[in-house]
């Protein structure tokens, strides 16, 4: 059952307080201040692991306070408080998972190495592509023009990361990536996970395409420094 705790556990490693230690992408990044993921029948949420005690109690005690919702562009309880102690940087978005017949698709092949990817998509490295996999791709003459792999990935669950380069969009091959993917995905005993904004009108379209369900909404609370290394001081 897709929770979520398993929204926060997949996007984050979360340390023995229970506080976000950083992404799981490849390359671990520090992650939003706070984090907070309403469900449908319960809400959870994080701190991030270098916040003041006083500032995560805080934070703790007001998201104890909020509520389920089935609309997700509704802000949170407690919007304004979480601004001024998190920070001003603030990301929401739908949380989806994937429906029990995936559609599938053909004209996908799947990639172990960077070479096809980096004609269109130049910031992909080969020293994340295990870390990515699986990675579902669409081709035109040899080269990747859309690819879903995991942006970010647990033992449990992965969360789609889907790129379509500008000149192929409005086909149709992000959704075949991203259910390419999600099949695979599914196969390796992980739950595939799909998330996006509420101002991605592109990505939205994907996740209809797919009949993807909503579970959650999620919101970030940020200082500026969720981008930077989760090593960095």
């Amino acid at each position: 059952m897709t929770t979520p705790e398993l929204h926060l556990e997949t996007l984050y490693r979360i340390d023995p307080r229970g506080r976000i230690a950083g992404t799981r992408e490849p390359d671990s990044r520090r992650g939003p201040v706070f984090k907070l993921v309403r469900g449908r029948t319960h809400c959870a949420w994080a701190v991030r692991a270098d916040t003041p005690d006083s500032v995560a109690d805080a934070l703790h005690d007001l998201a104890a306070e909020e509520q389920p919702v089935t609309d997700g562009r509704l802000p949170p309880l407690h919007a304004d408080r979480y601004r001024a102690l998190a920070g001003e940087a603030v990301d929401s978005g739908p949380a989806f998972a994937f429906p029990d017949a995936i559609p599938e698709v053909g004209g996908v092949v799947f990639l172990e190495t960077v070479d096809r990817l980096v004609r269109h998509f130049a910031d992909w490295h080969q020293a994340e592509m295990p870390g990515r996999a699986p990675i579902a791709a669409v081709e035109r003459d040899g080269h990747a023009v859309s690819v879903c792999g995991c942006a970010r990935r647990s033992d449990l669950a992965a969360e789609a990361g889907l790129e379509t380069a500008a000149a192929f969009r409005r086909a149709g091959l992000g959704a075949r990536v991203t259910a390419a993917w999600a099949t695979a995905v599914r196969a390796s005993g992980r739950a595939p996970l799909y998330s996006t904004s509420w101002t991605n009108t592109a990505s939205l379209s994907v996740a209809a395409r797919l009949n993807l369900v909503a579970y959650a909404d999620a919101w970030s609370f940020s200082d500026g420094r969720e981008g930077m290394s989760a090593d960095s001081g």
